[in-house]
């Protein structure tokens, strides 16, 4: 039994256990189509004080976007706040507009809008979520990647890696036009197929408006992003599409009749195409041109029975090799995938042991290397007045980042590249700071060519030093395997996956290591939806080091909670 006298003195480690374990049988339950019992245990779960605790937890402190307000202008609540929310969360059906800004899209001039809920229809939402994902976590298909927990850009791109690594594709490139603006209402309230109460609140939240410069928007159509629940009410409206496939163009014998009809040899299983999709984002995938125009016909007609449609302009059809007319390649989620051909010396083999002529390579698209290089540029030229420290450490930040993202594919030459280009951004700032020195003189003062260690971009007194691209390794991302999801409770897997693929840094895959997947406070495992944070045992300003030893992996609520008992002890320090 869980009391609510004190936030900052609850057991985490126990409220999540509770919540999981409900959230596990609700997998299951699915997983066997006990449709009776799912709706039994999610009016369980949102009942619960755990489930509660947790929603209100995820909104007010883990959550990355909490001090963003919506129209009731709160940014952030205070420990009592938080357990008064917690007490009074229910889902009774109503829902407040959502506050309506617009924000750019990456690279473009357009801008798309984002709706930020109040502080309670947060609350509300996140505690929806607990109860409805694990549900579709069971149903969704296994090449659906976006928006759920445990998988990645990383696990995405594996996947299409593994598909058509021994084979050559054509491809169609789709793109939904405005995908989160249209979906129709009851279609999507159809499909999600709930329990009474449930529907009625997420029928509130989709029918609340929003709340703009120009006043009160109604929102006839469409699941407003930036809720909690938007992106697995827009996976749960998208889902289907491979299912679509096999019930249209299921498995069959190739005769004559359809050899020439799919230009394709006879005497084959004819196999449907294959769909890849992130979010509103899909690719599908097949050996034939007349199948891919086929599948293009079926996808809009589905699409259209949803109240979406295929963008013109942005879709398109390619192939991996680039035959009959058609582009070599494709950009998916900001990689660039495509076959080059190759002597067959070097060539790898097929299934049935042939040579294949060609290798399949996966590296960064063009576009987003021209972006983050514009990026490295405005960061440079804004600190044309800022000391040298503050320069790498906006850098840093940017750099990692970024090159973490592309450090599964083959990107060690464009990762050069990238560095040997900032680099004459860098040359170009000393010297724009040293004016009335030369070129050898300027580069001396940042770089540390005379003390004997090379061209190392770093602060005089050693303590801040420029990361370069080419210091990423390369790590190869392994398949996620099929029907494997964090419900299914396989802790093993779920935390060597996350240690290994996901981007993390060095020091925190060494410290998960040695903590064996479990925050450092509250011994409970870290999950893939979990945020977490690098904490020193002993502040540095109390005297602590900077190695590893005095370093520690906490979850952001148990640090927060850490941070506050040492301002209490280190009033001076901390």
């Amino acid at each position: 039994m869980v009391e609510l006298n004190n936030w900052n003195s609850l057991n985490w480690k126990s409220i999540e256990r509770a919540v999981f374990k409900l959230q596990k049988r609700i997998y299951k339950a699915s997983q066997n189509g006990e449709r009776a019992k799912v709706r039994k245990l999610q009016k369980l779960l949102t009942k619960s004080k755990s489930a509660r605790l947790l929603a209100v937890r995820r909104v007010t402190q883990d959550n990355r976007g909490k001090k963003t307000a919506g129209i009731d202008g709160k940014k952030s609540l205070a420990p009592k706040e938080r357990l008064a929310l917690a007490q009074s969360l229910e889902l009774d059906g109503k829902a407040k507009p959502v506050r309506r800004i617009m924000i750019p899209k990456p690279g473009k001039k357009e801008k798309r809008p984002l709706g930020i809920p109040t502080m309670e229809d947060r609350a509300k939402q996140a505690l929806a979520k607990l109860a409805l994902e694990p549900e579709w976590e069971a149903q969704f298909e296994p090449n659906s990647y976006g928006f759920r927990p445990g998988r990645s850009t990383k696990d995405a791109i594996a996947a299409i890696y593994a598909d058509i690594n021994k084979s050559s594709y054509y491809v169609l490139d789709a793109d939904i036009e405005k995908c989160f603006d249209r979906i129709d209402h009851e279609k999507l309230l159809n499909k999600i197929n709930t329990y009474p109460r449930m529907r009625r609140q997420l029928k509130a939240w989709l029918k609340a408006g929003a709340l703009g410069k120009e006043g009160f928007i109604e929102t006839p159509a469409g699941t407003p992003q930036g809720g909690v629940i938007s992106p697995l009410l827009a996976n749960i409206a998208l889902h289907g599409l491979t299912q679509l496939m096999n019930e249209t163009f299921p498995v069959r014998y190739t005769n004559r009749h359809l050899a020439e009809r799919y230009n394709l040899p006879q005497k084959i299983n004819l196999r449907p195409p294959l769909v890849h999709r992130y979010a509103d984002d899909f690719v599908v995938l097949h050996k034939s041109l007349e199948m891919i125009l086929e599948a293009r016909g079926v996808i809009q007609e589905w699409l259209k029975e949803i109240g979406l449609n295929l963008k013109e302009s942005k879709t398109s059809i390619a192939h991996t090799l680039g035959r009959k007319g058609t582009k070599a390649g494709f950009d998916y989620l900001g990689f660039n995938v495509r076959q080059y051909e190759v002597n067959q010396v070097n060539s790898k083999k097929d299934r049935q042991g042939n040579k294949l002529g060609y290798k399949t390579l996966i590296k960064p698209s063009k576009e987003s290397v021209k972006r983050h290089l514009r990026n490295l540029k405005e960061v440079v030229r804004s600190h044309r007045h800022s000391d040298q420290a503050r320069l790498i450490g906006e850098l840093n930040s940017k750099i990692t980042g970024w090159a973490n993202q592309y450090n599964s594919v083959v990107s060690s030459r464009i990762f050069s590249q990238i560095d040997s280009k900032l680099f004459l951004k860098l040359e170009r700032w000393a010297k724009y700071r040293s004016p009335n020195k030369g070129t050898k003189k300027a580069i001396a003062n940042y770089w540390w060519i005379d003390k004997g260690e090379g061209w190392i971009f770093r602060t005089p007194d050693g303590q801040y030093t420029l990361n370069k691209h080419t210091d990423t390794h390369i790590k190869r991302v392994i398949r996620l395997k099929e029907g494997k999801s964090p419900y299914d409770g396989d802790w093993y897997y779920w935390a060597e996956r996350l240690a290994k693929y996901h981007g993390v840094k060095p020091t925190v895959n060494k410290l998960l290591k040695r903590q064996k997947g479990r925050c450092a406070l509250c011994n409970h495992r870290f999950m893939s939806d979990h945020v977490f944070e690098i904490d020193h045992i002993i502040p540095k300003r109390a005297g602590g080091s900077n190695k590893l030893e005095n370093k520690q992996l906490l979850h952001s609520h148990c640090h927060n909670n850490k941070t506050r008992q040492q301002r209490a002890e280190y009033p001076h320090e901390v």
